[in-house]
């Protein structure tokens, strides 16, 4: 089973991981879809040009249509004129194309996985960090020997040591819920709290999605023995 040493912790603590989720093969294919995709949702998409139905002016015809030896124009904001409209040009839109729900999980145990292969990854003791301290931090790192740039996944309620974390050069500091295949492959090592471990082994494993449809049927199939007695009694 892969392990993954405890940093912070006194003396020489291993933490085991779920073999389901960090030891799965490398899928070279999902993971380029699941990369595509997440850059893709973080693209704005708010490029816009103005057509000439969009620029203001160009109401009154520049000259008569004849006699003057030039070319015809309707329009000082024909899109040949400068400071006219623009052809074909971007407009707002949404970059985001679905990725199936499995293959999301799978790109993520890969990326994982990845990293447990390569002794990359760590479980940091939050409880060492009682207040924010930038040094016990960089001390930490420096005694870890894994080379930046490192990714630092906690929980949103472990302010402490996310406070001590980020000013760090090259250090990243995400809440579990915001990792994603491109932090993880763009991270040379990976430090996570037990939380975040436990949130991401279950996003990857898809354990708290199964739970939540279970719970989900059982609340339907409750709710239907409720309202069978009063359908009897109506008739």
């Amino acid at each position: 089973m892969a392990e993954a040493p405890v940093i912070g912790a006194q003396g020489s603590e291993t933490m085991p991981l779920d073999e389901a989720a960090f030891g799965a093969d490398f899928h070279g294919p999902l993971v380029h879809q699941g990369v595509r995709a997440e850059q893709a949702a973080r693209h704005r998409g708010t490029a816009a040009t103005k057509t000439r139905g969009m620029v203001s002016g160009g109401g009154a015809k520049p000259w008569r249509q004849k006699g003057t030896g030039r070319a015809r124009a309707g329009s000082s904001r024909s899109p040949l004129w400068t400071g006219g409209g623009i052809v074909f040009g971007p407009q707002p839109r949404s970059y985001t194309f679905k990725v199936n729900r499995k293959e999301r999980r799978a790109a993520l145990r890969s990326a994982l996985s990845l990293h447990s292969l390569r002794g990359s990854l760590a479980v940091l003791d939050v409880a060492a960090f009682t207040a924010p301290k930038t040094k016990q931090a960089l001390a930490l790192l420096e005694g870890w020997e894994q080379p930046r740039p490192t990714l630092v996944a906690l929980a949103p309620e472990e302010r402490d040591a996310a406070l001590s974390f980020r000013n760090l050069e090259r250090v990243a500091v995400l809440a579990h819920d915001d990792v994603g295949v491109v932090d993880l492959l763009g991270a040379a090592s990976v430090l996570l709290s037990e939380r975040a471990l436990q949130a991401l082994t279950a996003r990857a494993s898809g354990a708290g999605a199964g739970a939540d449809a279970r719970a989900g049927a059982r609340a339907g199939a409750d709710a239907e023995d409720v309202e069978a007695p009063s359908e009897r009694e109506a008739a």
